[in-house]
């Protein structure tokens, strides 16, 4: 379910300015108030690849929490429990090792669903040697050049001019060079938080100019820290900001993949075929709090609660076995080889050997 807007609209949104807005809030009357869209049409095996890929990226999350209360883990660590439905209706949408994506610090999903292994995900949280960044980067700055993944970032809105980057290289290759293969498009993630930021009105309006292949992707989980999105913007529909520069625009149930994966195809289809960027904003939910050094008591039990009814994984798998897909003995065979590939992921992290002391200084330079 989504609502789309290319031109000019008025906004006719109310604007409550409450910081305890719980399950009435205007977030929540967007997803029921959308205009009905077709979800995605998947057969067995990509629904399979769908509840395989958001169960990773919640269990992967939930041990990650688990290792840091335990005192494993260090530094800030930012979970994505209850937003799996965008990471993996976005990129499984995209072709991996082809197209390429750029995260923010809450980034460890967004790892997994572009095939970084588990493995080299998990040990860069523990900063080693076997972690995708080298054990350097941590939990904020994973980074992958095989999968196409083009970092995490600490400070909101870095990533998205390096995203912008990205898509121009596509473009360029193709017009300037004359690679016609060249049609990878970029994925930027990013938060509502982000955008009332410079860098993202500046990449929209460059992106649309030179009709670059990149989709802007917001998860909007309503909370900036523990500032209210709707306290915050003047606009709080972030999609019709598309409008002022031309561009297209999408709203989405960021809680329903399939919702996601059908706005995603769209978005898409029309970065390669020319037709430039899309900017898609997902109402979606953190259902932890901001950082795991977060109590997490700014937002209201009733407003949690209404949310966790609306469990991605859940909506999935009604879905997956009201449409005859899949039986519910298979999914929970998933799930069990998922908490053994994350357990392996653990173990292999814990045993993996740290930075060499004397490499300090590499990776700050670059190498020939």
């Amino acid at each position: 379910m989504q609502r789309m807007e290319m031109n000019h609209q008025a906004n006719t949104t109310s604007k409550k300015a409450s910081g305890t807005d719980n399950s009435a809030s205007p977030h929540a009357e967007r997803i029921s108030t959308m205009a009905s869209y077709e979800p995605a049409v998947v057969d067995k095996k990509t629904g399979l690849e769908l509840f395989r890929d958001m169960t990773l990226g919640r269990r992967f999350e939930d041990k990650c929490a688990e290792m840091y209360y335990r005192g494993k883990m260090f530094g800030f660590v930012h979970l994505y429990n209850g937003q799996e439905a965008v990471s993996t209706g976005v990129i499984g949408a995209m072709k991996k090792k082809h197209d390429w994506f750029c995260s923010t610090y809450r980034d460890h999903v967004h790892a997994l669903s572009a095939g970084v292994p588990a493995r080299e995900v998990m040990s860069e949280l523990f900063g080693k040697e076997t972690g995708c960044s080298k054990g350097r980067g941590g939990s904020m700055h994973l980074f992958s050049k095989e999968h196409h993944l083009l970092g995490g970032y600490a400070f909101i809105g870095e990533g998205i001019p390096v995203a912008l980057g990205s898509a121009f290289t596509s473009r360029y290759k193709r017009d300037a060079i004359g690679e016609q293969n060249s049609d990878a498009v970029t994925a930027a993630f990013f938060g509502d938080g982000t955008c009332n930021n410079g860098q993202f009105f500046e990449c929209l309006n460059m992106a649309q100019l030179w009709k670059l292949p990149i989709l802007f992707v917001v998860e909007n989980n309503k909370w900036a820290i523990g500032m209210a999105h709707d306290r915050a913007t003047s606009d709080p529909e972030i999609w019709r900001k598309a409008a002022s520069f031309g561009m297209a625009g999408e709203e989405v149930d960021g809680m329903n993949v399939l919702a996601v994966r059908a706005a995603a195809q769209r978005a898409i289809q029309r970065a390669r075929d020319g037709e430039g960027p899309t900017l898609l904003e997902c109402l979606t939910y953190r259902f932890r709090g901001h950082s795991l050094a977060d109590p997490d008591e700014l937002r209201s039990e009733d407003e949690k609660s209404f949310w966790a009814e609306r469990d991605p994984l859940i909506t999935l798998e009604n879905d997956l076995i009201n449409n005859s897909l899949v039986k519910a003995n298979e999914l929970r065979e998933i799930e069990k080889e998922i908490t053994q590939e994350v357990d392996d992921a653990v173990e292999f992290a814990l045993q993996a050997p740290e930075p060499d002391s004397k490499e300090l200084t590499r990776y700050i330079w670059a190498e020939e």
